[in-house]
């Protein structure tokens, strides 16, 4: 199992952290170690001072794949759920100043939490997903599908071109503006339309 994240995929976001628009897809990989599962809670690692909340939906690929075309890629996914980005800021925003790789701020232990799915066949119009984060009550993120720069379409037909896709390899599409910190005590919770799917504490 695979857990592909797509970067820079809301517009308001790329602006907020002050980064270009893409003109095709950025992703990158986390390891299945990174899964939290079962709300159980995140504890907040001793390397950093300034991990940051990234809300997502997230698409559980349903068959094996590669060079999809775009007119089929809709055939390759029918569950949807809500997952963090879990982002050590500080380790990122160092290994850019210098040139490098970040997945040490990306992939660590516990950095993607997961919820329960949902077939998209449950929701109203899944051509407009929406989701947003609450954090100790207090709304912080909102998102919908449909502002997504790459649908979740392009993101399979893009990623399979370089990397096969596997049943239950993980997309996590990307994270609308308001992205934040955590600190230890935190309640976060997750929700897709108005189904609380991510409920879990900072420890």
């Amino acid at each position: 199992m695979k857990i592909f994240c797509i970067g820079r995929n809301y517009v308001e976001h790329a602006r907020e952290l002050n980064n270009p628009l893409p003109e095709k897809p950025v992703f990158f990989m986390k390891p299945n170690t990174a899964m939290l599962i079962l709300n159980r809670p995140f504890f907040y690692p001793d390397f950093s001072s300034d991990i940051q909340y990234e809300t997502e939906l997230v698409i559980k690929i349903s068959k094996n794949g590669k060079h999809i075309q775009e007119k089929f890629a809709w055939t390759y996914y029918n569950e949807v759920g809500i997952g963090i980005d879990f982002t050590a800021r500080d380790l990122q925003q160092n290994c850019k100043e210098k040139g490098l790789p970040w997945e040490i701020a990306k992939g660590f232990d516990q950095s993607a939490p997961i919820s329960k799915w949902i077939q998209l066949s449950d929701l109203k119009d899944k051509e407009n997903i929406l989701f947003h984060l609450d954090l100790n009550g207090t709304t912080v993120q909102r998102g919908s599908s449909i502002d997504m720069i790459f649908s979740f379409e392009k993101v399979i037909t893009y990623i399979s071109q370089f990397i096969t896709l596997k049943m239950g390899d993980l997309i996590y599409t990307g994270t609308p503006a308001g992205v934040g910190p955590v600190k230890i005590g935190d309640h976060l919770e997750g929700y897709l339309e108005n189904r609380k799917m991510l409920d879990f504490y900072v420890r």
